[in-house]
């Protein structure tokens, strides 16, 4: 029945901001009863939808509605799902995700318990929280999740020979154009607006917006002519010069974009990596060998394997002549967090890249004065920065 809930939650994708994309359905004697998703922010929510959609409001007595995340149980531009809910007389409440904001974790469970429904959590918890990857992020820090991606040949040079302008087959690159869909921003360079003269544009596949067009640059000194300044869309492209990558995610975070997607160049990729903002990488391989000077990652670097960046959650994927690697980078895993002010945190393996992480980490989300404690490979860190409301 979840899957079916998150059959109706995907048709939401990237429409419903700033809230999440959410599917339900309402189930009795094994019967799928009703469906429902939300469509828009301010519009009924996706369990109250599935209520709407019954051929009976009756029905809904007794029954057992199936969510993707846990019922909102604060009043915003709607009322809260958890007193419909209620009064709609459900007997059991299932949901994939608990709501990432730890203000709001778990607090559905304690009302619908108390008015008698049975309340069952964790069902494809995975998969759920994975439709809103984006979202959790944004929603917790503020910032959105960003993601890393390249085009590359085998020996990891993005620069292809003169009179080629591709490197990745025509499928990579419709693969791309879909994660790019999936993005509210795409961020590039300077040197690859005035070398390259892209578009950044979605092309070849439903998007319900043009993504921002992001430029970061130390001088924007760019012929009026080009794409990102002379096409329809010019007036979602932004310039941030002179301002740290840090600076420009937080602006992004305030303007609402849940998800970056970093294009290039390699300079720029390199600088996003050294400043440890990426969340994610998505890398398309050509099966071909160029050498040459300009590498896919420039940047700093580490200074030595204790530096490195831990990967985790790797997947291989062929994609016509390719390979495609997506990853996300290993950093802290929130593990508990509460009225108590603590946030509880796991470790990477290694311990020095793990105290490393933690301190950026504090810095990022403006823990004040946080308190790091190696026993265990667990740091709780004072958390005095509250997690950004969806605007219900």
């Amino acid at each position: 029945m979840m899957v079916a809930a998150l059959r109706e939650a995907r048709k939401g994708r990237g429409a419903t901001h700033p809230n999440p994309a959410v599917g339900a359905v309402i189930v009795k004697n094994g019967r799928i009863l009703a469906r429902g998703w939300h469509c828009a922010a301010g519009k009924p929510h996706a369990e109250i939808e599935a209520l709407r959609n019954l051929r009976n409001p009756s029905h809904a007595h007794g029954a057992t509605i199936y969510i993707t995340l846990e019922p909102c149980s604060t009043h915003g531009r709607t009322p809260p799902c958890t007193a419909a809910l209620i009064a709609a007389g459900v007997s059991r409440v299932v949901y994939g995700a608990r709501d990432p904001n730890p203000r709001h974790a778990g607090r559905a469970d304690r009302i619908l318990k108390r008015a008698g429904i049975e309340v069952a959590h964790g069902i494809m918890a995975s998969e759920c929280a994975a439709l809103n990857e984006g979202w959790n992020h944004w929603i917790v820090t503020g910032r959105p999740m960003v993601i890393a991606k390249a085009g590359m040949s085998l020996d990891g040079r993005i620069a292809s020979p003169p009179g080629h302008r591709w490197i990745t087959s025509a499928a990579s690159r419709r693969d791309a154009m879909r994660l790019r869909a999936a993005c509210g921003a795409v961020l590039v360079g300077g040197q690859t607006v005035r070398v390259d003269n892209p578009k950044l544009t979605v092309r070849g596949c439903v998007c319900p917006q043009q993504p921002l067009r992001v430029v970061w640059t130390r001088t924007a000194d760019f012929p009026s002519t080009h794409h990102l300044f002379a096409d329809a869309h010019r007036d979602r492209t932004l310039v941030f010069q002179n301002q740290s990558l840090e600076s420009v995610l937080e602006d992004l975070g305030r303007r609402g974009v849940e998800k970056v997607l970093i294009e290039g160049g390699g300079e720029t990729l390199g600088a996003a990596l050294d400043a440890g903002l990426v969340d994610r990488i998505v890398f398309y391989m050509a099966p071909v060998l160029l050498g040459g000077d300009v590498p896919a990652i420039g940047g700093r670097g580490v200074g030595s394997n204790e530096e490195r960046l831990l990967l985790e959650d790797i997947a291989y994927e062929k994609i016509g002549p390719d390979l495609k690697i997506s990853a996300c980078v290993k950093r802290l895993e929130w593990i508990e967090s509460g009225s108590t002010g603590v946030i509880t945190a796991r470790i990477p393996p290694d311990p020095m890249s793990g105290l490393r992480e933690a301190k950026t980490l504090a810095a990022r989300n403006r823990l004040a004065h946080p308190v790091f404690f190696a026993e265990n490979h667990c740091l709780p860190l004072t958390h005095t920065r509250e997690p950004k409301d969806a605007d219900d």
